[in-house]
């Protein structure tokens, strides 16, 4: 895949293209929708396959101080792009300079002279342009003005034949129902929506040692990990080491209240660590990969080592039961 971070990294003459534009968070199943559909076109005009995207999130340009958190960092989300199997990505730098261009201008300067646009794929609800002036008639009337094709792809919704259990109701798959899922620690349903586990990338750091004290080793990944961290409480999911490997965990999220003092982090326990690969858990400096396949309880304060002992003997081995089947 071309990645780009800038119109000036694009080729000179670099075309004929089809493109969508989005700010593709999570890249759920909506996403993956449109940009299965944007290949597709692609080939059948003999052309390459490119999304445009936009880094920072407009609305932490625009409005910082509500801007929603991101799903995930800026690398998942590039190779969440990658696997869909287009062939190029704009990664655009979202300035006011940039939110200041009409969508003629937008157009005109991105999707024609630089990509070589012959078709834009896109759903009903786009927004473009100055103050997101522009919207699906707008971009049909510049496809007219500057000869491309518009094809508008449908919302993802219950119909379609890999549509998950939650899509039953009448809501669409959207980033905003991904973050609220995890805000509310429903990992699950948030997977159903991505269609794949949701997770957290970061470098694992030194602790406080405690989990290491009770005979729970973890993982502690830094504060500043990528990727939103759901709810505090309890989940069962993997920890992915820096060689690729794939390991059941017990992760815990919060600031464990039974210790005073302690900060919110993400620790992850491997389950049943093999002794002979004793030295393959020295993660300390590694950036991993923690996913979230369920949550198992929220935080809870138990009145010394030994009842948060017996707690987490008992959320190990429900994790056990719960990734056998995975």
């Amino acid at each position: 895949m071309h990645y780009w971070k800038d119109l000036a990294e694009v080729p000179s003459g670099f075309g004929p293209s089809v493109v969508t534009l989005g700010n593709f968070d999570g890249v759920h199943r909506g996403h993956q929708q449109v940009l299965t559909t944007l290949v597709e076109t692609a080939a059948r005009h003999s052309a390459s396959a490119v999304a445009i995207s936009f880094d920072p999130h407009p609305a932490q340009v625009h409005r910082p101080e509500s801007a929603p958190p991101q799903i995930m960092g800026l690398a998942d989300r590039v190779a969440a792009l990658e696997e869909t199997g287009i062939d190029g990505l704009l990664m655009m730098t979202y300035t006011l300079e940039l939110a200041a261009d009409t969508p003629e201008e937008f157009v005109r300067k991105v999707f024609v002279e630089a990509l070589g646009a012959c078709a834009v794929v896109i759903g009903h609800d786009v927004r473009f342009g100055k103050d997101n002036s522009g919207d699906l008639v707008t971009m049909q009337e510049l496809g007219e003005q500057f000869g491309f094709a518009v094809d508008v792809i449908e919302e993802y919704g219950s119909d379609q034949p890999d549509a998950p259990d939650v899509l039953n109701g009448d809501r669409r798959c959207s980033s905003s129902w991904v973050r609220e899922a995890l805000i509310e620690g429903d990992v699950a349903t948030a997977a159903q929506i991505l269609g794949r586990l949701h997770r957290v990338r970061g470098e694992v750091v030194h602790g406080d040692a405690r989990g290491r004290e009770l005979g729970f080793p973890t993982a502690n990944l830094s504060t500043d990990a990528s990727g939103l961290v759901p709810a505090d409480g309890v989940y069962a999911g993997w920890l992915i080491d820096q060689a690729g490997t794939r390991w059941p965990a017990a992760i815990s999220v919060g600031s464990n209240p039974t210790f005073v003092g302690a900060s919110r982090r993400v620790e992850a326990h491997v389950i049943d660590r093999p002794v002979e690969r004793t030295a393959d858990f020295d993660l300390y400096g590694q950036q991993v990969v923690v996913e979230f396949v369920q949550r198992l309880r929220g935080m809870v304060a138990y009145t010394g080592a030994e009842a948060l002992v017996t707690q987490m003997q008992l959320d190990v081995a429900q994790c056990r039961a719960l990734l056998s089947t995975e």
